[in-house]
């Protein structure tokens, strides 16, 4: 499967208050990725951003969008990390800031919009774990506004096994359509944080629907065995940390919002408290990265048409 490479012209604000209010202020930096187009049917196509995890980009997230590619759906798969000098960030999660993850998407939507090959009516974005999270934020409106304007945005996210640790007060996405797939014996990510994100979501009107997948593990789509990371550094069960409208994060401790307070500085905090741990697995049971493909092209075939 041959692809273009395409820059992204993105930044790294140090939080979502940052992006949302002094965008002026933030490091700018040039990512790139690779974009497929189908071999068959006409342009412009729909396309789907594949946003990987905190391993970057593996062989799963190829075949996802050649499988995508197969049923006439575009594909761009997003690096986050090498522009940024980033390896992996499953031992610590503050290299970059999820609202960089979150920007990232944004911005690759920004720029893929404006090709003729491409229907800017219909792009969606696909996140695995962090990437999950990222398009989670990304199609959040009170963020998406203030990055792409308040009448443009995401027609559809698919998040795997997302993070929902930072959740802003009002999550409303629109008209965004929203799928959540999450295994229940996930070690990395909080299937009742999910649960309580997917809530919020419908109680502001929204199109959502989640499947937790019994006995599944993290990266149940990876179609390889299920391993032990042993580098992984996990809080699963730390309290969420909500953010304002106007990205300020809050204090779980004391409910106070504080524009200065970064990724880093909530992480240390959870440590503090005790909730970290070292060691989670990933990786598929015979069947689950069939069901999870199903799931793809059924989400992707009914939000795009």
């Amino acid at each position: 499967m041959k692809g273009e490479f395409v820059e992204i012209e993105s930044a790294s604000p140090i939080n979502f208050f940052e992006a949302i209010n002094r965008p002026e202020a933030m490091q700018r930096v040039t990512l790139d990725g690779k974009l497929f187009l189908p071999t068959h049917g006409e342009p412009p196509y729909p396309l789907v951003i594949v946003v990987p995890g905190s391993l970057g980009i593996s062989p799963s997230h190829l075949a996802h969008a050649e499988t995508l590619n197969a049923h006439s759906i575009a594909t761009f798969v997003l690096d986050s990390f090498g522009a940024r000098s980033v390896a992996s960030t499953v031992a610590d999660q503050t290299q970059f800031s999820f609202a960089a993850s979150a920007y990232d998407v944004l911005a690759t939507f920004r720029t893929l919009a404006h090709r003729a090959d491409i229907d800017e009516r219909r792009i969606g974005a696909q996140g695995h774990s962090r990437g999950g999270s990222a398009v989670c934020q990304a199609a959040t409106r009170k963020f998406a506004a203030a990055v792409v304007g308040s009448n443009q945005g995401l027609i559809g996210i698919l998040a795997a096994y997302p993070w929902s640790g930072q959740q802003f007060l009002n999550p409303s996405v629109g008209e965004t359509k929203v799928a959540v797939l999450i295994g229940d014996r996930d070690e990395w990510c909080s299937v009742a944080q999910v649960q309580g994100h997917c809530q919020a979501l419908r109680l502001c009107g929204n199109d959502v629907t989640l499947q937790v997948v019994r006995g599944a593990q993290h990266s149940f789509d990876r179609d390889t065995p299920v391993i032990e990371v042993e580098e992984a550094s996990v809080a699963r069960a730390a309290p969420i940390v909500y953010i304002e409208d106007n990205g300020a994060m809050i204090d779980p401790a004391t409910g106070v919002s504080d524009p200065s307070v970064t990724d880093r500085d909530t992480m240390l905090y959870m440590l503090k408290a005790g909730y970290g741990n070292k060691g989670a697995r990933i990786g598929s049971a015979p069947g689950e990265a069939e069901l999870f493909r199903q799931r793809m092209l059924e989400f992707w075939s009914d939000t795009l048409v």
